[in-house]
């Protein structure tokens, strides 16, 4: 029986309901045979009334994840303006976990009347007499690094909308901590070094750096606009930005885009493409032309190339920063004279930057050239060394001769974007235009001269792609396998559900010389980009390591509350409830205050065993709390209105779970 054959069977018997057993996932993997196998003519039946092909039941056999088995991968994809971080399996492509970021989340309790939440997002908001913002858009997760591998610690997520990162801890796989970024009011990308010393981030609309208030006039756009580079110091353990070792280089107002940290030979340079290197502003109604238009007149932008390990040292001198909004900022006039900062040609309107995983290629896409653009880190650092230049931009900063650096042009096709690479010396870049994914081999060491830079394959998905992914790419160890396409349209994949259509997911085999598109997943939100790592790289916590856990602080709470305990105390008009939820009750469950009192709850969930998450939700204030196994939640509400509120346990726990109640009684003032 053939391999195709044997996915026949398999598929088959998986659709009619047939216990199967596989000892292996290899194509020899013997199979223990059900009553419906027996029955071949049945089988065909089924394939026939399914409509399957052998090609698309090897698909299905590919994709097939057991019950009660894990996925080779996780999957980390932005979930774009729904403002949070979506976890797929791979290759089944099940949605496991939704991580809440910038908006809150009533499953998890995120910033529902809780503490740590609503504190976290407020931190990340504007501030000066705005409004907290309760959405954002969430674009590029990245995952922490070691020695320029997935350690599995960490994963960040950016806000177009609003110029902050948030960190998440993947041991509980919750925010810890959201940092609005000064001097930025968007990001598009942020990422971490090598060793995650730090999380770099550049901003994508330029504004006003050096105004007091914040304003300047459009007109004085090419005077007084600016955009940054951020260096946030992180602190690994406490999952934190430390603002006082971070810093800022100034750069001139283009929109600055997707980026890439060095390692290998380019250890020590980041890569920022950018686009608007016209500095157009738009004006329909003023008789000046859209952005589109203005922002596509030069047939070359640039290609950032800063020194960063050398721009540390920089920022460490008070002579050679000035701080702007409490940070310390780079001009760009320094950056100059201490060759920080260094402008390569690219492809106009460029969206894609990458590193091949030893680091000694720089990839480039412009989505109006149906090339891609391939620089050598070598004949970079000769260039600089050697002040290979063609001139400089408006701000003085070098230009690198275009013909001194690049290594190579690979004609690809229609709207290239992005670029990931597997562990046999390929590449893939994603084409939006012609909605494909498309194969070439990578110069030396990767593969010999003779078969650099060719294009050896093809595969059209289902549409107009964005953003791709592989397991580990853009890292030192990328493992090949699988890419993940991010579909920005999904048009006739899905049944017609209303006019806003799901974006489509699509699994791709690239472990052959063809690549075969596997499976289509419609998903929530919008994609951006995705970080895949190995299942068995994440160390989560199954419960807290111990009972009275602050999830935010990571460390033992100061309200945690132990069974025995518990208590209602007054302090004048603050009422604080220290209780604790276990199967199938609150303590207390009666709590008692006055009208206009300030009310504490700080709920402990004191069982330890896995998936024994309790939940508060609370009648009429807004409060609902998510009290995993072992932590300490706190909300904290103003009594408001007389009456009587019940609370009750949210996550159905038990068989007596409906009878995990219990009240607020509030007392009318006299």
């Amino acid at each position: 029986m053939s391999r195709v054959s044997k996915a026949v069977v398999i598929v088959a018997m998986a659709i009619a309901g047939a216990t199967i057993v596989l000892s292996s996932r290899g194509p020899n993997s013997p199979v223990a045979t059900s009553e419906a196998a027996q029955g071949g003519s049945s089988l065909e039946q089924i394939m026939q009334q399914r409509g399957l092909s052998p090609d698309e039941a090897e698909a299905a056999l590919k994709t097939f994840v057991a019950p009660g088995k894990f996925d080779d991968f996780v999957m980390f994809t932005s979930g774009g303006h729904r403002g949070s971080i979506m976890l797929y399996g791979i290759p089944s492509m099940r949605l496991l976990k939704e991580i809440p970021v910038y908006a809150a989340d009533s499953w998890q309790g995120w910033g529902q009347g809780d503490e740590g939440g609503g504190e976290a997002l407020a931190h990340g908001s504007y501030g000066d007499g705005l409004p907290t913002q309760t959405w954002g858009d969430l674009h590029h997760p990245q995952i922490s690094l070691a020695n320029g591998k997935y350690d599995g610690e960490w994963v960040i997520g950016t806000d177009k909308s609003a110029g902050r990162v948030a960190i998440a801890s993947l041991r509980d796989f919750k925010v810890k901590s959201i940092y609005k970024i000064p001097n930025m009011n968007s990001d598009h990308h942020g990422l971490f070094t090598d060793n995650s010393e730090y999380i770099i981030v550049s901003s994508f609309f330029p504004h006003p750096l050096n105004e007091a208030n914040g304003y300047a006039p459009i007109e004085d756009y090419k005077s007084k606009y600016r955009g940054v580079v951020s260096f946030l110091k992180f602190d690994r353990k406490a999952g934190r930005i430390v603002p006082a070792e971070s810093f800022q280089i100034e750069l001139p107002p283009y929109f600055q885009d997707l980026s890439i940290a060095g390692r290998g030979p380019s250890d020590g340079l980041f890569f920022i493409n950018s686009m608007n290197t016209e500095m157009a502003t738009g004006g329909t109604l003023e008789g000046k032309p859209p952005m589109e238009v203005g922002a596509s007149q030069r047939e070359m932008d640039y290609l950032h190339v800063i020194d960063w390990k050398k721009a540390i040292e920089i920022a460490k001198d008070p002579a050679k920063v000035k701080v702007v909004n409490g940070i310390k900022v780079i001009s760009i006039p320094t950056a100059v004279a201490e060759g920080l900062l260094y402008f390569i040609p690219e492809s106009k309107s460029p969206h894609g930057v990458d590193l091949v995983p030893g680091g000694e290629y720089v990839v480039v896409s412009g989505k109006l050239d149906p090339h891609v653009s391939v620089y050598s880190v070598d004949k970079i650092k000769k260039a600089i060394a050697n002040k290979t230049f063609e001139g400089k931009d408006a701000y003085d900063v070098p230009i690198l001769k275009y013909d001194a650096v690049v290594e190579a042009h690979i004609e690809t096709g229609l709207g290239p974007l992005h670029s990931v690479f597997d562990d046999k010396g390929n590449g893939y870049t994603s084409h939006f235009l012609d909605s494909t994914v498309v194969k070439y081999t990578l110069g030396p060491p990767y593969n010999p001269p003779e078969k650099a830079w060719k294009v050896v394959d093809k595969v059209p998905v289902q549409y107009n792609i964005g953003h791709l992914q592989a397991p580990g790419s853009n890292t030192k160890k990328p493992w090949g396998k699988y890419i993940v396409a991010l579909n920005k349209w999904s048009v006739d994949r899905f049944p017609p559900l209303g006019p806003l259509h799901p974006q489509n997911l699509q699994l791709i085999d690239i472990s052959g010389d063809k690549m075969k598109v596997l499976s289509d997943t419609p998903t929530i939100g919008e994609p951006h980009n995705s970080m895949m790592i190995p299942t068995e790289m994440l160390q989560a916590w199954t419960v807290y390591p111990e009972v009275g856990f602050d999830p935010i602080k990571m460390a033992k709470s100061d309200h945690a509350t132990d069974q025995g305990q518990e208590s209602v105390k007054r302090d004048g008009n603050t009422v604080t409830v220290n209780g604790t939820v276990v199967r199938s009750h609150f303590t207390p469950d009666i709590v008692r205050v006055k009208q206009g009192d300030k009310v504490v709850f700080n709920w402990t969930n004191v069982e330890t065993a896995r998936d024994s998450t309790h939940g508060f939700g609370l009648h009429g204030y807004n409060v609902n709390l998510s009290v995993d196994p072992g932590a300490t939640e706190r909300a904290e509400i103003v009594a408001t209105k007389a009456g009587v509120y019940p609370y009750y346990c949210t996550e159905f726990c038990s068989a007596l779970h409906m009878e995990f109640t219990g009240w607020l009684l509030v007392e009318p003032k006299k």
